[in-house]
């Protein structure tokens, strides 16, 4: 099982604890002995779970928009969005922290845009929490017009990881980051965009398609 460079760090420092707890566990009389032990192995392997990153079959289509995380969709709505532009949809993936939380870019392009906003922790299903939680806004030049996407903490997601910079060549399906823990990434997508993608879909990062550009 691959796991994620973003994580690796947290992966380490989390083994080094759960097997100092499983040793002192050991030392205690049953039943405290089994409940502490357990409690370790526990704790490792849902951290191990949750870093992990497989693989994905990203399709070469050049006219697609793929979901950028793992989750289901919250939102599907028409907006009017500054960088995108009137009659753009938007798209909100919710991320359960049962799913794979490494991110991907949705479509081929320029990154034009990074923009870091602190914030509160609301739980990540609160549509409040797009302009209220901590989060972090790419903008994307692509060959279907601007994307503008959003990770976004959550109650549980306290760290956000995103490893573009301005003016990177990205393409479809690309690792760019993570949201450590529950979360949900909102993308916004131009008027150019037909988007077939419906609310309560569950979504794979790198395969589901989202939309496609309706002229390219």
């Amino acid at each position: 099982m691959r796991i994620s460079p973003y994580g690796s760090g947290s992966v380490a420092k989390t083994a080094m604890f759960c097997a100092a707890l499983f040793i002192a566990g050991l030392l205690l009389p049953e039943p405290g002995c089994a409940i502490v032990s357990a409690t370790a192995l526990l704790y490792l392997a849902f951290t191990l779970y949750f870093y992990r990153d497989p693989e994905r079959s990203v399709p070469v289509h050049p006219d697609i928009i793929i979901a950028p995380a793992d989750g289901k969709i919250l939102l599907n709505q028409t907006v009017d969005h500054p960088m995108t532009g009137p009659g753009s949809t938007l798209v909100s993936i919710f991320m359960s922290p049962f799913n794979v939380h490494v991110n991907r870019i949705p479509m081929e392009g320029r990154v034009v845009d990074l923009r870091y906003h602190s914030g509160k922790f609301l739980m990540a299903f609160d549509h409040r929490s797009m302009s209220d939680n901590e989060r972090m806004e790419i903008g994307l030049e692509t060959p279907a017009g601007t994307i503008w996407f959003c990770q976004v903490s959550g109650f549980l997601a306290r760290r956000i990881v995103c490893k573009l910079e301005k003016g990177d060549q990205v393409k479809t399906g690309n690792r760019f980051g993570m949201i450590k823990f529950g979360s949900r990434v909102d993308i916004f997508l131009p008027a150019s965009v037909e988007v077939t993608a419906p609310i309560g879909m569950k979504t794979l990062a790198g395969e589901t398609i989202l939309g496609r550009a309706k002229s390219f």
